[in-house]
């Protein structure tokens, strides 16, 4: 080799080397390890079959855990679980009034001052289609389906109806009707009024909207979702506030990659902070609640603060999003493959991978969620044979 060949080797070598010395491999945060202690959850009266959990809530000193008992056919029945301590669960009795109510899996649920509300939905049909209503605890400790018109929630123009919040102001269930996203609202989580079709809620000229999470906050309520512009092939994040649950107003958040969704939202620090699938995995975007509310954030008060995962085998969600003690968040996300529990401890900047007891495929009949209060963490896995809960302290996740 000559002289000046091997210098310009040499030369190529240090280019290479000095590149790789400025782009150094990205580290993985290493996983938090909680202490998991198991909960026992007991099978409710009536015919036996295995247990179906689906989501966990915590207010005013109480804990709620809804799903169902599957029996051997396939039958369900709706079921539910309360404890005062998050420790200790007993059996919540369940009234249904109609044919699929009495066969509703409660796979969403939210409380206010100590009382539970909870969607139920079950199939049927000549279509199979979603038979879907709500459920409110009565003074009577039941949990009662309540009466509505089958078109509130299917019919023709049904499309989804996927979360159920509650706060100061009533409770609010968010979803998605023919001409795109809708709310529906009630005083007392018994009697909702649906307002679909209403002006930057539902789609329009710049595309067809969906609604998938809210959270209340002070004076009204954060709602958060998605739109596909006008021969688009790619959603883009939408987040819309409202005083009441009647009249909306939509706010854009920053979409970098083309392709984004906020699935999630959650309150924690004076803050809205909004999850969902991006691109490369997972993004996070926040936005401070100035004086006045949710009415007062602007577009340009949404900032994309932060992303967490890889892009998955599948379609990517993000399933349960959940302040914890001390201003941090904790996500359930699936992503084709399995499930995936994260927490951050600033609000969404940074996250870290949780281990969790069991791992539970994506897909099917499988769910993941999680919740908290200020001292403990409630955890649900069912992986579609078997369901199990457990408790961690919270001290021992932040670590």
């Amino acid at each position: 080799m000559t002289a000046r060949r091997l210098t310009v080797v040499l030369g190529v070598v240090v280019v290479l080397l000095a590149g790789c010395v400025r782009s150094p491999a990205r580290v993985e945060p290493e996983p938090l390890r909680p202490r998991w202690r198991a909960l026992t959850l007991p099978v409710p009266p009536g015919a036996p079959g295995r247990l179906m959990l689906r989501d966990v809530v915590a207010c005013a000193g109480r804990w709620f855990v809804v799903g169902a008992v599957a029996g051997p056919a396939g039958e369900t029945r709706p079921a539910a679980w309360a404890s005062v301590d998050g420790l200790s669960w007993s059996s919540v009795p369940v009234a249904a009034s109609t044919f699929y109510g009495r066969r509703h899996v409660l796979y969403a649920a939210a409380c206010r001052e100590g009382r539970l509300g909870a969607l139920g939905a079950r199939g049927g049909g000549a279509h199979g289609n979603p038979r879907t209503g709500t459920w409110a605890l009565a003074p009577d400790g039941r949990l009662r389906e309540a009466a509505a018109p089958f078109e509130l929630y299917g019919g023709p123009r049904a499309v989804s109806v996927s979360r159920l919040v509650a706060g100061p102001g009533g409770w609010l269930v968010v979803g998605s009707r023919a001409d795109g996203a809708a709310a529906w609202t009630s005083p007392d989580g018994e009697r909702f009024t649906l307002h679909e079709g209403v002006p930057e809620l539902a789609g329009d000229g710049r595309g067809r909207t969906i609604g998938l999470d809210a959270v209340a906050v002070p004076p009204g309520w954060l709602a958060v979702g998605a739109v596909l512009p006008p021969h688009g092939t790619a959603t883009l994040p939408l987040a819309w506030a409202s005083a009441d649950g009647r009249t909306w107003r939509r706010l854009a958040l920053p979409a970098s990659d083309g392709r984004s969704q906020a699935q999630r939202v959650a309150l924690v620090g004076g803050a809205v902070v909004a999850v969902g699938p991006v691109r490369a995995g997972f993004g996070v975007w926040r936005a401070a609640l100035p004086g006045g509310g949710a009415e007062r954030i602007g577009d340009a008060g949404w900032r994309r603060v932060g992303g967490f995962g890889a892009a998955g085998t599948g379609v990517s969600s993000v399933r349960v999003l959940a302040p914890v003690g001390g201003g941090g968040l904790v996500a359930v996300t699936a992503d084709g493959s399995g499930h995936g529990l994260w927490f951050s401890a600033d609000a969404g900047v940074s996250w870290r991978p949780v281990v969790v007891p069991v791992a539970v495929p994506d897909g099917g009949d499988k769910a993941v969620a999680v919740t908290s209060d200020e001292d403990r963490m409630v955890l649900l896995a069912d992986d579609g044979v078997g369901a199990r809960a457990w408790w961690a302290g919270l001290p021992a996740i932040g670590r």
